[in-house]
């Protein structure tokens, strides 16, 4: 029975017997965390081959370059290959990075605020420049553009991506620089861009000269599941079938490919954004680890190893997906507390609570030693105009914590839900 048709005194009633099982979760001191997308062991131990496959004796790449010396500023050859194949771009138009691509999305931003972009004046100077936020998103996104005091926009997110009407008109306004956006099993939805989103970003006609499509296909190739895997159209080969190449900006890692802390990232963008990237980094580096990324080369091979590679992630994320998704259908659903997302790859479950019942979930959940992300999080400033949206991430945990986990998520979003039901 929904609790929303349940009289007074039920509600009463299931909330006694919830509060049982509430304090004997309590009792057990658990320390339990689903609160970031981070690999599990059994995840990074599938990379473990990357600590022996360069030496003193072999750290050459293909076309000679010795990777324990200066230079090499924009990637080894083998690995710009291979991220072209991922991005569908030429080599010529692959930056690779460090570990983060978070990174490279920063110096990006601060370039723009400090230095100006086409031309054009820093965005410092401007006036109040302003960025799209797609939302429920990414809140480190988020996080740089309001470090930088970039006023964050929210746009709302659909099953097919961004709110493009929305999208189209805010971009009228010069002041908007820019769009936050994740394709591919989005995070935290695990919603694709459908064809007609890709397009029609790749259609923009902003005002401002200077503006940016930050695009972050960082769940690219992790799918759940071999029978049901979501394809996206490029965006880059979109752009330039348009001439609207300069406003992208793509970035990619072997992050949650191989080891998150010692990775990969890579940039792919026009000739005229690989100079102004050039410029900047020929006066910050005097060249990446390229021993790094040598390993990974040699590790990675190419696209279909790394689907390979891929496979195995899969089987040890699959049933981590299925047990939030059990316990939600079995203990959630059939008493209408919220409604979850169905990702068919990527990192996260979204939980959309009852109205109003996030953050007092979230509480709930903290007392009894289970730390989730913050409710609000996936929203510019943490704000949730509903208080309704978690972000659920079942990857770090070991399958039985995770089982323990999600069953104290349920009951704390029902205690929450019908305290709410209750104060009507």
């Amino acid at each position: 029975m929904l609790y929303s048709e349940m009289s007074k005194e039920q509600l009463l009633g299931e909330k006694e017997q919830l509060l049982k099982k509430y304090d004997e979760y309590k009792a057990l001191n658990l320390n339990l965390n689903m609160s970031r997308g981070k690999p599990s062991k059994e995840q990074l131990d599938i990379s473990n081959e990357l600590f022996h496959l360069v030496d003193a004796d072999n750290a050459v790449t293909q076309d000679g370059t010795e990777c324990r010396n200066y230079g090499g500023l924009v990637g080894i050859p083998e690995m710009k290959k291979i991220f072209a194949d991922l991005f569908g771009c030429p080599v010529e138009n692959v930056i690779i990075g460090e570990n983060s691509s978070l990174h490279m999305m920063f110096d990006i931003i601060a370039q723009a605020v400090s230095r100006g972009l086409d031309g054009e004046k820093p965005w410092l100077v401007q006036g109040k420049v302003k960025f799209l936020c797609p939302c429920p998103g990414y809140d480190r996104h988020f996080a740089i553009t309001e470090y930088f005091g970039i006023e964050n926009i929210p746009v709302p997110m659909t099953e097919n991506g961004p709110d493009m009407d929305m999208v189209e008109e805010l971009v009228k306004d010069p002041l908007v620089k820019g769009i936050w956006c994740v394709p591919k099993y989005s995070n935290p939805d695990g919603y694709s861009y459908s064809d007609e989103t890709i397009i029609r970003l790749a259609s923009l006609q902003p005002a401002a000269n200077d503006f940016r499509i930050m695009y972050d296909n960082a769940y690219a190739v992790h799918h759940l599941y071999e029978d049901r895997q979501d394809d996206v159209l490029c965006l880059f080969q979109e752009c330039i079938k348009r001439g609207t190449e300069k406003m992208i900006l793509y970035f990619m890692s072997t992050s949650k490919i191989t080891h998150p802390g010692s990775g990969v990232s890579a940039l792919c963008a026009s000739d005229h954004n690989i100079d102004l990237m050039k410029q900047r980094m020929q006066y910050q580096t005097i060249g990446p680890d390229k021993v790094n990324q040598l390993r990974h080369a040699r590790f990675l091979k190419d696209s279909e190893n790394i689907k390979k590679i891929m496979k195995k992630h899969a089987e040890i994320m699959r049933p981590k997906f299925q047990a939030v998704i059990d316990e939600y259908e079995n203990e959630l659903k059939p008493y209408g507390v919220g409604t979850i997302t169905y990702p068919n790859g990527g990192y996260f479950i979204s939980f959309y609570a009852p109205e109003g019942c996030a953050k007092r979930t979230v509480e709930l959940c903290k007392q009894v030693g289970l730390v989730t992300t913050p409710a609000g999080s996936a929203y510019p400033y943490g704000k949730d105009p509903k208080d309704s949206h978690i972000r659920i991430a079942p990857s770090f945990p070991p399958l039985d914590e995770l089982k323990q986990a999600v069953k104290i998520f349920s009951v704390s979003a029902k205690i929450a839900t019908i305290e709410k039901l209750l104060q009507k």
